[in-house]
């Protein structure tokens, strides 16, 4: 598991909580939070290219996607996803996000993911683009 508190997002976006996203206990879905870090991360990509990303043909596709519900997230919350790329490999990134009150500084939820790269005409994994390695070490500022 990733500490936490020692990271610094460079991305963040406020979520919109609506009326259809809260359950019968009162809270945001556990389903509708996965919505919410797939607005975060689709956010995050196009910040990177400064476009928008026609994903039926992109070469990155979500493989692996893991969630911690700390606390539940209520309509009145104040809420952002923030999204950071924290890991590189040869096929694959990793991603963390949070779920965070914007008021109380909570985390309401983690998630880390990993998505490969990918070609979609052979539907196959392939290494990470250097044009993806060059946005994300910019945006994060890394050094390569």
């Amino acid at each position: 598991m990733i500490e936490l508190d020692n990271i610094e997002f460079n991305h963040q976006d406020p979520i919109q909580i609506r009326f259809n996203d809260i359950d019968v206990l009162g809270h945001v879905n556990n389903a509708i939070q996965l919505m919410y870090f797939d607005l975060g991360k689709t956010n995050y990509f196009e910040a990177l290219k400064k476009q928008e990303i026609d994903w039926k043909g992109s070469d990155i596709v979500m493989v692996n996607i893991n969630v911690d519900f700390r606390e539940p997230i209520y309509a009145h919350n104040p809420i952002v996803v923030q999204t950071k790329v924290y890991e590189i490999g040869n096929k694959s990134l990793k991603l963390i996000q949070l779920l965070k009150d914007t008021e109380t500084g909570h985390v309401k939820s983690s998630c880390q993911s990993v998505m490969c790269g990918f070609d979609p005409q052979t539907a196959t994994s392939i290494p990470i683009s250097d044009e993806w390695r060059q946005l994300i070490n910019r945006f994060e500022k890394y050094r390569p």
